[in-house]
């Protein structure tokens, strides 16, 4: 389920969004992936600050129609393969984005990607998080463990 929102103007010209409030229903990396696909769609690649724009001004609204929306990080279509023991300097290089996209553009939040064992990404929405050195914990993106449930 979802909510399918499109645009003129941009690459990709719709766009859905999934949000869970209740826990069990969360999935992790691929479950995402996989289930984009199935509904012809891919795990979004974020191209440019202005589609990163539009995006956050739809979880905005999303979140003010009442639909009581909390915490709860949204998985994009951006990862890193390999053995993850990348070392920290050359791994933010090693992130593509699972429709083939090459856009260069990243969003990260302050310190990330943290690399390691972190290997999927999420933007993120920690509407009720104390802010960090990076600001809100609101729609920058932060790498995670791909089977930790978004």
């Amino acid at each position: 389920s979802g909510q399918k929102v499109c645009y003129g103007g941009f690459k990709h010209s719709c766009y859905k969004l999934a949000y869970f409030q209740d826990l069990s229903r969360r999935v992790g990396f691929q479950e995402a992936r996989q289930a984009c696909e199935m509904d012809g769609g891919a795990l979004l690649s974020l191209e440019s600050e202005a589609e990163q724009q539009l995006i956050e001004n739809m979880l905005q609204n999303l979140t003010k129609s009442g639909s009581g929306i909390s915490d709860g990080d949204f998985w994009i279509g951006l990862w890193r393969s390999g053995d993850g023991l990348a070392t920290s300097s050359v791994c933010p290089d090693l992130y593509q984005w699972a429709d083939g996209s090459i856009s260069p553009f990243r969003n990260w939040y302050t310190d990330e990607p943290s690399c390691g064992s972190e290997a999927c990404v999420v933007m993120y929405h920690q509407p009720t998080a104390n802010p960090g050195l990076g600001g809100p914990y609101l729609y920058q993106w932060n790498d995670d463990r791909c089977n930790m449930k978004h």
